[in-house]
Formats: C-alpha cells, structure tokens, sequence
C-alpha cells in the first residue's frame, strides 16, 4: 500500500538507488533531494529524507536528516513505518555516537530496541538488531 510503484517520489528514489548500484552517488544524491522538495505527503518526507541523509558529507548534516525522516516516519501510521522505526533509531544513535553524546546515542538505541518487535525475522532483521545491541554495548562501557 504505501510503497506504490507508481508514486513519483518512490519512482525517484528508486531510480537513485539504481544509480547508487552503478556507482554514481551524485547522480543519486540529486534524485534524493529532488524526491524530498517534490514530496508532499509524510510517507514520501519520511522516505525521501532517509535517501537524502545516506548521501551527506557531515555527520551533522547526517543527523539532520535521519532525524527529519523520523519526524515524518512517526506522522505516519502502519505496520510498514513501524518496521522502519529501529533503523531509523539506530541512524540516529550512530550519528550521537560518532558526535560523542553518548547520552543521546544510548536513548536513541534503547528506542531503537523498543521497536525491534516489528522487524521481519530475517538477514535485515538479525542485522539491525545486533546492531542496536552492539551500540548498547559500547554506549553503556562508557559510564
């Protein structure tokens, strides 16, 4: 339902990951902001925004848009956006993290973790998962 194939943003978004594939990331980071000025509604902000924050120089920058695409993904109701939650959370804890706010870093993998509920028992699933646990792990040796 909400991933509609038809739906120019996604059709955006789609052709720049295709572009990522063949190794033009600047090709692909221009369809990613294309897709988000062009996005009207908060799934096409919520997924735009995740493909813009993949191509930023800066973690700031990074953070910025990972946290933009939160906002919007909790607008959004579904059991779809609910299954995005923990990768979103565990960007965010990344980006604290490597910013050395460690603080922010461990409620944001805590959140990360309250949601892994909802991930596909699957390769994606197990990787998003220890990847929460493995930033619980280091966040919380550094008390």
């Amino acid at each position: 339902m909400l991933f509609d194939p038809d739906n120019a943003i996604i059709k955006l978004c789609s052709q720049g990951m295709e572009l990522e594939g063949q190794g033009m990331p600047d090709e692909a980071g221009k369809l990613f902001v294309q897709a988000w000025n062009q996005s009207t509604s908060d799934f096409e902000k919520f997924t735009s925004a995740h493909y813009v924050a993949r191509h930023q120089k800066t973690v700031t920058d990074k953070l910025h848009w990972d946290e933009e695409a939160l906002k919007y993904a909790l607008l959004v109701n579904g059991s779809m956006i609910r299954a995005a939650l923990p990768s979103l959370y565990l960007n965010i804890a990344k980006c604290h993290e490597e910013l050395k706010d460690l603080t922010k870093a461990r409620e944001n993998y805590q959140l990360a973790l309250s949601y892994t509920q909802f991930l596909s028992d699957d390769g994606y699933g197990t990787m998003i998962k220890r990847g929460i646990l493995h930033g619980l792990e280091r966040t919380s040796q550094a008390d």
